[in-house]
């Protein structure tokens, strides 16, 4: 059974379990989808994904989630809070992907603020980041939606290739600590 973490209007945000492993490959083996990974994952690589999301959730309390339309068993992307390698340093990063049907109705916005507020009221995080390849320029604006705003760009080496990245962040607002 699937362990509800967050819940918004339409959607509610599942700790996936084995049984997602079909949901979650019709999302990672897309093309469409999977373009700012460099490509499709194999079914191997989909497996691996879903293993390191169990780990995640062992580790930490927390990973990406499956996201499911509210009141139904229908997983349309994945979204969550993973920790990031980011100067020397772990930072809490803000992360989302769904199936291409569900892209421009708002679904990846919504997750993301959710998993915002969760960052920052219940892991009480001081500042939360989403770190997007650059050619990405429609998870770029959720994370302007989001409330973040670029800090900084680096280059990541993924599946044999470096890529230009742009780093946002937002910050706790409640919180007294200031962030790096």
């Amino acid at each position: 059974m699937r362990r509800l973490i967050l819940e918004t209007p339409r959607l509610q945000l599942h700790e996936m379990v084995l049984d997602d492993f079909k949901s979650l490959s019709l999302i990672l083996q897309d093309e469409n989808v999977m373009y700012a990974y460099n490509g499709a994952f194999s079914e191997e690589e989909t497996m691996a994904w879903l293993q390191k999301q169990f780990r995640r959730y062992k580790e930490f309390g927390f990973g990406l989630w499956g996201v499911f339309l509210a009141g139904t068993n229908e997983m349309i992307g994945q979204s969550g809070i993973t920790m990031q390698d980011y100067k020397e340093m772990k930072v809490p990063e803000i992360g989302y992907l769904f199936a291409y049907k569900y892209w421009h109705q708002g679904y990846a916005t919504e997750a993301a603020i959710a998993c915002r507020e969760y960052g920052f009221g219940t892991l009480c995080f001081d500042a939360m980041y989403s770190i997007i390849r650059d050619t990405n320029v429609a998870s770029q604006k959720v994370a302007l939606r989001n409330g973040m705003r670029p800090i900084d760009t680096i280059i990541k080496h993924y599946r044999g290739v470096d890529m230009p990245h742009i780093v946002f962040r937002a910050n706790n607002a409640g919180s007294r600590v200031k962030a790096d």
